[in-house]
């Protein structure tokens, strides 16, 4: 009897030494993102997830898909979820109605457009002289799809219209976002602008062909950014430092490796395609240089993207950059 009670309390320290240096000393939290859309454009934030960069940080992160930065930012004001992953607009426009519990960009994902200009009939050489007397579907109004692609024809000195054929380039606003590639498929409209991997779908059912890449021609702009309510940042900066840790790595990542090791990795969120096709869709990406090297959402970028928002006169006042971006986990 001596003996056993002995064992019992050397048994105990053991397991509190344990406990203490391994995973089960760390606070487990639950936390919901929106992504405003699936795709192979967010591969840091996929890397992350498959190679357990948030379960090492003690994250369980339960992803939904949003259609459209509207949906998206509606998700986060009704609590639906804990982060956004969308454009900086959004939490623009949020700002600018005067809601007290707005919207924070807390981490930059993407620096690029990522969505590439599909034209309905194959080009030998094709240049942006050929969207005269065309219609282009180009996403929700307001959207920085629609905003970006604007802007880009606009810089190519092409005269825009938005659902008016009465101009150079018509692009049609009416159809929402996660829609746009099968009403193009479905006979109309000569253009679409499309993210991948859907892009490279719509090309492989011979209903397309890619002209341009957006993110090329556009430059660098903060165009997908993790946000969260003000009051929840206030209340959560521990979730948030380690949901960033995870970030970085998974950005580290996308930059240090082969198209072909990333492809393979993320596969599984991806199920209808094949390694190869991610592969070829992550190195288009790469070439465009569209994820950043910083989680960092820099004033100057801000700025350009309000300047693309009043050139398409979808902004009456400039947000302050520090009130709606923080460089707290930066």
């Amino acid at each position: 009897m001596k003996t056993k009670f002995i064992r019992i309390l050397l048994f105990i320290p053991f397991v509190l030494g344990t406990c203490l240096f391994s995973s089960c000393s760390k606070d487990k939290y639950n936390v919901t993102v929106a992504e405003v859309t699936h795709s192979i454009f967010y591969a840091p934030q996929y890397v992350a997830m498959e190679l357990g960069y948030f379960k090492d940080e003690g994250l369980d992160v339960d992803l939904i898909t949003t259609p459209g930065a509207d949906k998206t930012m509606a998700a986060l004001l009704s609590k639906d979820a804990q982060i956004g992953l969308m454009g900086p607009e959004a939490s623009i426009y949020v700002y600018n109605q005067g809601q007290d519990d707005y919207a924070i960009n807390f981490a930059q994902l993407t620096q690029k457009d990522g969505s590439f200009l599909i034209s309905k009939d194959y080009y030998e050489n094709w240049s942006f002289d050929m969207l005269k007397g065309k219609t282009i579907i180009g996403g929700r109004k307001g959207g920085m799809p629609e905003m970006v692609l604007e802007y880009v024809l606009k810089q190519k000195g092409l005269d825009v219209g938005r659902d008016d054929p009465n101009h150079e380039v018509n692009v049609r606003t009416d159809v929402q976002f996660d829609v746009m590639a099968g009403v193009f498929a479905s006979g109309q409209g000569d253009y679409v602008a499309l993210f991948e991997p859907t892009a490279s779908q719509v090309v492989s059912m011979n209903k397309g062909h890619i002209v341009a890449s957006l993110g090329k021609e556009s430059g660098e702009i903060p165009y997908t950014c993790y946000s969260s309510l003000k009051s929840y940042i206030s209340d959560n900066k521990d979730v948030l430092t380690k949901f960033t840790n995870a970030i970085k790595k998974g950005l580290e990542y996308v930059n240090t490796h082969t198209p072909l090791e990333i492809a393979k990795v993320i596969k599984p969120h991806f199920e209808t395609n094949t390694v190869e096709e991610i592969e070829t869709v992550v190195k288009n990406y790469k070439l465009i240089e569209a994820w950043p090297s910083s989680i960092l959402l820099k004033e100057e970028g801000l700025n350009k993207l309000m300047d693309i928002m009043e050139l398409a006169n979808e902004l009456d006042k400039r947000a302050p950059y520090d009130k709606i971006v923080t460089k707290e986990f930066a």
